[in-house]
């Protein structure tokens, strides 16, 4: 009885230990706004304000893209781990392990729903889980279901080597309608004034994408089209201008939110993001690993982070 209990006593000390030994990362404090660059090729997570960095997040796992989850966490997946990690922002550690299985392309949180939803290119489903990571629900769609988006309880999910764009029910979780989309299209923004979505994408083989598809949101009909440059991938909107990044150009677009173009102008090394933080449009050079901080339809500072970053967070708290 003697031995059993120094065994258990022993575990119980070396799980202690275990726990004791989980990384943890730079406390980023609830109060902080912050742009974060998530870079894949060098595993990591950057912060900034504005153009300052205050943390960076280095990890031994090949995470692909993040999503952050009511503004104090960050979920972590990548398409060859089978799991993905929920982060704490305020105490900077891992408090959940989710299993997902190999082939998430992409992590999406609803606040309304207040859902996480990852969609998955090896079972070509969508899941959904409650903000604790438990999951709730498996909804089959097309091939390699990847960019998401929502607006007024509806999911739209476009299906990246497919030539459809899934319209799901975020009550009942079932898709409630089909758009026929081309191929290869990546990117999507909703632009709720105008009753549309805008979808962009790569092209495919050797023809490459020129144009933004605009879509109505009723309908689910192309309605018109947008001529950009090269691959339009990325959106972001402040206000009533849309912004979309041309990684194939390198090149980045403001236009109103008819579609009419604003101004244009240069930038990065095969960009595929921009978002808005502040006073600044951000994008982020994949090859170049820089950040532009662009106002006044120029870039008014490039930022060193780490290698290949290709998805950006925005955190802005109002003090």
């Amino acid at each position: 009885m003697m031995k059993d209990a120094r065994l258990s006593f022993m575990l119980l000390f070396l799980f202690f230990l275990a726990g004791c030994n989980e990384q943890a990362f730079t406390k980023i404090n609830p109060h902080q706004s912050f742009v974060a660059s998530v870079n894949i090729l060098e595993p990591s997570i950057l912060f900034y304000d504005g153009t300052e960095e205050i943390a960076k997040w280095e990890f031994d796992k090949a995470y692909t893209g993040a999503s952050l989850i009511k503004k104090d966490r960050i979920l972590l997946y990548g398409h060859q781990l089978d799991e993905a990690d929920l982060y704490e922002l305020s105490s900077g550690r891992k408090i959940q392990t989710i299993k997902t299985g190999i082939g998430t392309t992409n992590a999406y949180y609803d606040e309304e729903q207040e859902k996480i939803y990852l969609t998955n290119s090896k079972t070509n489903s969508i899941y959904s889980y409650d903000d604790q990571g438990k999951m709730l629900k498996e909804l089959k769609l097309r091939n390699y279901p990847m960019s998401m988006t929502s607006y007024d309880g509806k999911l739209y999910v476009v299906n990246y080597k497919d030539t459809i764009l899934s319209v799901i029910d975020m009550d009942t979780f079932v898709v409630e309608a089909e758009w026929e989309i081309e191929k290869s299209s990546n990117g999507i923004i909703i632009i709720p004034e105008e009753g549309v979505a805008w979808v962009g994408g790569h092209g495919e083989g050797s023809k490459s994408n020129q144009a933004i598809d605009v879509y109505n949101l009723q309908s689910g009909e192309l309605q018109s089209e947008i001529n950009v440059s090269l691959m339009p991938v990325g959106f972001s909107r402040n206000d009533d201008t849309i912004f979309v990044v041309n990684h194939g150009s390198n090149e980045l677009f403001a236009f109103n939110l008819q579609g009419d173009r604003l101004w244009n102008i240069e930038v990065g090394a095969n960009p595929f993001v921009v978002t808005t933080y502040k006073n600044y449009q951000v994008v982020a050079g994949y090859d170049d690993h820089k950040l532009y901080f662009i106002e006044d339809k120029k870039i008014q500072k490039a930022i060193e982070t780490n290698q290949g970053p290709f998805q950006l967070l925005v955190r802005e708290v109002v003090k």
